[in-house]
């Protein structure tokens, strides 16, 4: 498994991007009074974040899309991708002007959220039965290269992808809580899925190298404390970049290991909403999503970050070495 120059380029390209942009983009997001909200109610030691500017993600998204358009035409598979990762980072762009620009306190309503995902969902599905059927394909983990596929299969994957594409990209959002925590995961999991397009000639190394690099320039700013938050706008990209990514490779199960944090972050939330409405109040984490939990019981948010992506990383080694 060689590194090739493409995956470098697209790597420095989008990091270059990104850590050119956000210095013109900050200050423009603080005139415009683009802040973020903390509720009362929520962790203390956060409200002091109060009034940091967020939409951020629009420099992950535009030197996403920027560097993944120079190779678009040698590398044609990154095109699906591309297609949740702009389709839902349009999304949370909406919602992020509605409550910071617009100051309309709940951005979309949540029915119109989750209209939108499947909007974006079903126009990715109908790419892969027109273009890519093989994107509907699943490799199954631990199985020496077992793979599902068929129309029959097909059939049901389309049925689950809502289930896994909407999730997956919902479990990034709710990851992204603390200065620095959405960034590195994803930037571990692009990395890799970078290597398993390598190992398996996917084709779409270069929109992995793209977001692990518009991380990496974010992350100058987003670590602790940050300096800018991403918002939905690049939490939402994100999500939508791993569901894309995963299915291009046919690994959307890898998903539930190299993207464990964003699953037990929604399982968390689920949990906790359960058992508050089932015991009449009562909770069953300090607070959710659990990287809350854990700040609430005394971790700093650089421990936290540390762990989840170490974490992370450990998980991507496993899925590498069994893959």
């Amino acid at each position: 498994m060689v590194i090739t120059i493409d995956i470098l380029a697209a790597v420095f390209l989008s990091f270059g991007i990104t850590a050119l942009i956000l210095p013109f983009l900050i200050p423009f997001l603080i005139r415009l009074k683009v802040g973020q909200t903390e509720r009362k109610e929520g962790v203390q030691a956060h409200l002091k974040k109060a009034g940091t500017p967020t939409m951020g993600g629009i420099a992950i998204l535009v030197s996403v899309l920027v560097t993944s358009l120079v190779f678009a035409m040698r590398y044609p598979r990154i095109l699906p991708v591309l297609v949740l990762t702009l389709g839902f980072g349009i999304i949370g762009f909406i919602d992020d002007y509605l409550k910071v620009v617009l100051r309309r306190s709940d951005g979309l309503l949540p029915k119109q959220k989750m209209a939108g995902q499947i909007l974006v969902t079903v126009i990715f599905l109908l790419y892969a039965w027109l273009r890519d059927p093989a994107c509907l394909d699943w490799r199954i983990p631990f199985t020496d290269g077992m793979v599902l596929s068929g129309f029959g299969f097909h059939v049901f994957a389309s049925i689950a992808a809502f289930i896994i594409i909407i999730g997956t990209v919902n479990g990034v959002n709710l990851t992204d809580g603390l200065d620095g925590l959405a960034g590195s995961v994803t930037a571990v999991v692009a990395v890799f899925f970078c290597c398993a397009s390598m190992m398996t000639a996917g084709g779409i190394e270069p929109v992995c190298a793209a977001v692990a690099g518009a991380l990496l320039g974010f992350l100058l700013f987003n670590v602790h404390p940050a300096k800018v938050f991403m918002g939905d706008t690049g939490s939402l990209a994100l999500g939508g970049f791993v569901a894309g990514a995963a299915y291009a490779l046919q690994m959307p199960v890898f998903i539930a290991i190299v993207g464990l944090i964003y699953l037990v972050e929604v399982i968390s939330v689920i949990i906790q909403v359960t058992y508050f409405k089932k015991t009449g109040g009562k909770r069953f984490f300090r607070m959710a999503p659990i990287h809350h939990h854990f700040e609430l019981g005394g971790w700093s948010e650089t421990r936290i970050v540390a762990v989840f992506t170490i974490v992370t990383i450990l998980l991507c080694l496993v899925a590498l070495i069994r893959f």
